[in-house]
């Protein structure tokens, strides 16, 4: 069973980045074709898909964070992470980490169990 899993600061001050990191056991980040998702929830609000990295390193954003977000990887650690630049209290939200079966197909088979970050002086 694949299983990713979020870590990093729960609490986090305006203006300051956010950094994440998902830890994946079970199954390689290089396996062909899998590609690895951030998703996050705002409280009472709908589940955003923020961004991407394939097996083979391409990223791709989704056009409202574009110009804030950066997903990097570590091979070496089967880990992948997640920045989000100038952050304010909007993006206080349940992060979470996926396994998309391939780029575009919108199926997230393996989900981290979330995080909790607040974005809060």
């Amino acid at each position: 069973q694949v299983q990713p899993q979020e870590s990093g600061p729960g609490l986090v001050k305006p203006s300051q980045t956010l950094s994440l990191t998902c830890t994946v056991s079970g199954g390689s980040i290089t396996t062909s074709y899998y590609a690895w998702s951030w998703i996050r929830q705002p409280p009472g609000k709908a589940l955003e898909w923020m961004g991407v990295i394939t097996y083979d390193g391409y990223t791709y954003y989704g056009p409202s964070l574009k110009s804030r977000i950066s997903i990097s990887r570590d091979t070496s650690k089967n880990q992948f992470s997640l920045a989000l630049s100038s952050v304010t209290p909007e993006d206080t939200a349940v992060y979470y980490c996926a396994r998309e079966e391939t780029h575009g197909s919108s199926w997230w088979a393996y989900w981290g169990q979330g995080t909790q970050v607040i974005v809060s002086s």
